[in-house]
């Protein structure tokens, strides 16, 4: 067994339960003086979370309480909102008629082209737009590339490439009579509409447009976040599984049923050792067995187990776990039988069997032998 199969060794399989998708990424050569695992330096590929929901639903607040609490990633947060269509004059002159809130009010194929040179590292800019003046003006809004893409507004879900775009997908749940009374004090703040402009365009408008367009979006959800940003339990969840997620290794990332056991100096040293040339075969073989075992103890954990109480020996009742089911060994020879003996010392008496594989031929026919 040679320094590239030990490589293997850092690997044990493992349930994966998520819904959430991570895009793959391209492999690349080993070379002498760089990593043995080929994804080890290749670009990390953002998190893209898309936050949607009805307006004045809390969206902007979730999106905020999620960059505070990522404070140790580079977060970039890009509004639907500044991808609406400049109004031609004819619009403009009937502005109270035009509908905000509709799908076609907003230019997809610029936010699509954003966001795709975004993931891939590169620099967008993001049209600032006015909305008294209801056109884009400069200077457009430059963002820079981040580990966490946040995409946010009321209609992110509608349009599925957006949505096989992201890796996360929140949807922000918030009572009727709420959203309207928030829209209310925004407008007439923020906008300098009078509150019958607002009630005429919500009416005939922004409510239509939710239970026909945003609300049917709902189901593509990942999470539903009932009172938005006052709701931090699910803040605080969100956080923690984008935590988990960019912590995985590359390799998680492409094969969702793997588990990569972490790094640490004492398996870098073992590596070191059993990867250079001068080590000699006892020193091979002793450094071997032990990321070996540490190997088949990992996946001994991703098992499945029952509670089981004990009594000990002070008379006390202990709750432990035991394995559901007694367990054997399948051996391939021959790379395989090099981990038999770690088996059997974690599994006491456990029983292994053998499955030999070899290729007859050029017809690439397979034969296997229990």
């Amino acid at each position: 067994m040679g320094p590239d199969s030990i490589n293997l060794l850092q690997t044990s399989t493992r349930v994966h339960f998520s819904g959430l998708h991570l895009n793959g990424l391209e492999g690349r050569d080993s070379k002498i003086g760089q990593p043995t695992t080929s994804t080890e330096n290749a670009p990390r590929q953002p998190f893209i979370i898309g936050v949607a929901g009805g307006a004045s639903s809390g969206k902007t607040t979730v999106c905020n309480m999620i960059i505070d609490q990522l404070h140790d990633q580079r977060v970039a947060l890009v509004n639907q909102e500044s991808f609406y269509y400049d109004l031609t004059d004819d619009e403009m002159s009937l502005v109270h008629e035009y509908n905000f809130d509709h799908p076609d009010a907003f230019d997809t194929e610029n936010l699509l082209f954003c966001l795709e040179n975004l993931k891939s590292g590169k620099v967008i800019d993001i049209p600032n737009y006015d909305f008294r003046a209801h056109k884009s003006i400069l200077p457009s809004r430059k963002v820079n590339p981040a580990d966490v893409i946040i995409l946010e507004g009321i209609l992110v879900f509608h349009d599925h490439r957006l949505r096989d775009l992201m890796n996360m997908k929140i949807f922000v749940d918030t009572d009727a009579d709420l959203r309207l009374s928030r829209r209310i004090r925004r407008d007439t703040l923020e906008k300098g509409r009078d509150i019958k402009a607002v009630l005429d365009q919500y009416s005939k408008f922004v409510k239509p447009a939710f239970d026909d367009f945003i609300l049917p979006t709902k189901k593509y959800a990942d999470i539903i976040i009932p009172r938005g940003g006052d709701n931090h339990v699910a803040i605080d969840l969100i956080v923690q599984h984008i935590h988990t997620k960019l912590g995985q290794h590359q390799l998680c990332k492409i094969y969702p049923n793997l588990n990569v056991i972490h790094s640490t100096f004492q398996i870098r040293g073992m590596h070191t050792i059993i990867r250079d040339a001068q080590t000699s075969k006892h020193d091979f073989i002793f450094y071997s067995d032990r990321l070996i075992r540490l190997v088949v103890e990992q996946g001994l954990g991703h098992l499945p187990f029952k509670e089981k109480q004990v009594v000990t020996p002070t008379g006390s009742v202990y709750t432990g776990v035991d394995f559901c089911k007694r367990l054997c060994g399948i051996s391939v020879i021959r790379s395989g039988e090099s981990m038999e003996n770690a088996l059997r010392a974690c599994c006491k008496g456990i029983k292994i069997g053998k499955i030999l594989i070899h290729r007859e031929g050029d017809n690439a026919n397979i034969s296997k032998l229990a």
